[in-house]
């Protein structure tokens, strides 16, 4: 049963891990998609396999992205509307974290790039296309957050823990304000996640560490969810963790010694 058929959805982040994933299975259940990303291949790629192995009569739109800056953020919004005409679904996934992860070392630059992606690129993105799912009377936005939001810390660092924050109080509030047009929101706060992002890491985590996190397709299924629900529902908000949660405690540690 195709739940999504003859539903639009914008994914950012999509050419790799969480985003990759979440395409997929919109795919299998009929969405029409507008791929994001900051390279152009990884999309195309994931373009690709989509039409050859799971439906190949979708409309597909590549749009590269830098969601640092928001006139490119609002522009994916605006010529997504234009190509589809409607846009049922966005799912922020993008984003990126800080190299120094205390507060004492993290610099202006880090600080500001992690919230232009994180909070700034995700409002602009879903201002582009609230108008269009009021008009419409539907509109499911998906914001992939984190649990650092939550429970904030060197693990996920300041400026990351706060992003996310961020976009959590910002869904918060969409719901508040346009529930009664028929704009829902959800929030994800999954926490460690084996996807690329953790390459930005002060300390790579190694294979053993890896295996104990939750793997993208996870999180994808939970964003599936929240999308096919009766639209006279909303999952306002689900925490992620992996069942057994390992001892962060000697990379916290050696985070801190490092002055990261």
């Amino acid at each position: 049963m195709a739940l999504l058929k003859g539903k639009n959805a914008i994914i950012t982040g999509a050419g790799s891990g969480i985003g990759r994933e979440t395409a997929k299975l919109f795919a299998k259940e009929g969405c029409n998609l507008v791929l994001s990303g900051r390279r152009e291949e990884p999309l195309l790629q994931v373009k690709k396999e989509i039409h050859e192995n799971i439906n190949s009569d979708l409309k597909i739109l590549v749009e590269p992205t830098d969601l640092e800056k928001l006139d490119q953020a609002k522009s994916l919004g605006e010529n997504a509307i234009k190509s589809f005409g409607s846009i049922h679904i966005l799912v922020n996934n993008a984003g990126h974290s800080s190299f120094a992860r205390s507060i004492r070392y993290t610099s202006d630059e880090e600080w500001e790039s992690v919230f232009k992606v994180n909070a700034d690129g995700v409002f602009k993105l879903t201002q582009s296309v609230i108008e269009n799912m009021i008009d419409n009377k539907y509109g499911t936005i998906i914001t992939v957050s984190s649990i650092a939001a939550l429970n904030p810390g060197l693990l996920g660092g300041a400026s990351y823990s706060s992003a996310k924050a961020a976009s959590l109080a910002l869904m918060r509030s969409i719901n508040s304000e346009l529930n009664d047009k028929g704009i829902r929101t959800s929030t994800i706060m999954p926490a460690e996640v084996d996807t690329p992002i953790l390459k930005g890491r002060p300390i790579n985590p190694d294979n053993d560490a890896r295996a104990t996190m939750m793997m993208p397709e996870d999180v994808a299924s939970m964003i599936l969810l929240c999308a096919t629900m009766p639209h006279r529902t909303v999952i306002q908000e689900i925490v992620m963790a992996p069942i057994k949660d390992r001892d962060r405690s000697v990379e916290i540690e050696a985070a801190r010694k490092a002055k990261l």
